[in-house]
């Protein structure tokens, strides 16, 4: 950025890192994170809307090639992974697979571009542009990683209840490994482990996976007259991780939703 000569080199990585945010501690609200995750499913919604009301069974856009190939890879994952009944899953996985992609694919941007952009605008409004943060990536942001996962936990144990009933989810916490009374209570206590571990491993696997790679960026950045064949090395690289990570978190969404359709 701009006024990266002016910064040490923790000060710079500490700046990219670093939220837009509004009011302190656990009320922080981080400004760039909705922003920009607000506006890249308004984006997924839109685009895909569009094409479907201008699809055709004559020769396809290749948009809507690329929107179909995407709803059919999706379809065929949900077919062979969820063993339930539900008109939900499919279209929760289709909108977790895109937002969440759409999301990572913000990497890819030169790390200096938004920031800096945001920098000169806020200078132009009186602020001082060290002060001024944009972290344009919101899976970098475990508020973001950590909502998604709540937002597939609370559907776990939705569907759980009422596919087994309130008793019949207590039995499934209290009655396995060890079906025997006086062990409840220790088979409460692994199964509420593995439970609470599911959401959890969602939020942190995709957040450091993003939060690594945009460390790497920020680091390459750092490098001057070299940076440039370096990140677009990386950036080849990221291309794998990006989808990867968004087809992870789909996938394990749709495995433990099925696991909570499971009656037995």
């Amino acid at each position: 950025m701009a006024s990266g000569a002016e910064l040490t080199s923790k000060e710079y990585i500490t700046h990219h890192l670093t939220n837009w945010r509004i009011g302190e501690g656990f009320w922080a609200v981080h400004v760039d994170t909705l922003a920009w995750s607000v506006l890249l499913g308004l984006v997924f919604l839109f685009s895909f809307r569009a094409v479907a009301k201008k699809a055709t069974t004559g020769v396809p856009t290749k948009w809507q090639c690329a929107v179909e190939m995407v709803v059919e890879f999706i379809d065929s994952t949900v077919k062979s992974t969820f063993h339930g009944k539900s008109p939900v899953i499919a279209p929760l996985a289709l909108t977790i697979f895109v937002w969440v992609l759409l999301m990572n694919f913000m990497d890819l941007i030169p790390v200096d571009f938004l920031p800096w952009t945001a920098q000169q605008v806020g200078a132009a409004m009186g602020y001082d542009p060290h002060h001024v943060y944009m972290k344009v990536v919101p899976t970098t942001d475990l508020n973001m990683t950590i909502a998604l996962a709540l937002g597939v936990f609370i559907l776990m144990i939705y569907y759980s209840i009422k596919i087994k009933g309130v008793g019949g989810f207590i039995k499934e916490l209290t009655t396995q490994p060890f079906n025997t009374p006086w062990l409840y209570w220790f088979n409460f206590i692994l199964e509420v482990v593995a439970l609470l571990a599911k959401p959890l491993s969602l939020a942190l696997r995709l957040f450091g996976n993003m939060y690594a790679g945009e460390l790497i960026f920020i680091l390459i950045a750092m490098v001057g007259i070299f940076q440039l064949p370096m990140h677009f090395v990386w950036a080849a690289f990221h291309l794998l991780v990006i989808p990867l990570q968004a087809f992870i978190f789909t996938i394990l969404t749709v495995v433990y939703l099925s696991m909570a359709h499971e009656k037995h």
